[in-house]
């Protein structure tokens, strides 16, 4: 099954700080850095396009 793509998405908000995220193709689970709080952000949704702060990865330990 391929990735989820769109284009042409336009302008959107950072959730953190409101600051505008452009750019015209994004998949949902790509994580993006916002120009203006350097959060990193996860797509979450395609239409409309949705970002949340990412979740922080946790270390394995070797378990």
């Amino acid at each position: 099954m391929q990735p989820q793509k769109l284009e042409s998405v336009g302008v959107n908000e950072c959730p953190t700080c409101a600051a505008p995220i452009t750019g015209d193709r994004y998949q949902v689970g790509e994580v993006v850095t916002c120009g203006g709080c350097s959060a990193e952000l996860e797509v979450v949704g395609l239409a409309p396009l949705r970002f949340a702060e990412a979740p922080e990865v946790e270390e394995d330990w070797g378990e």
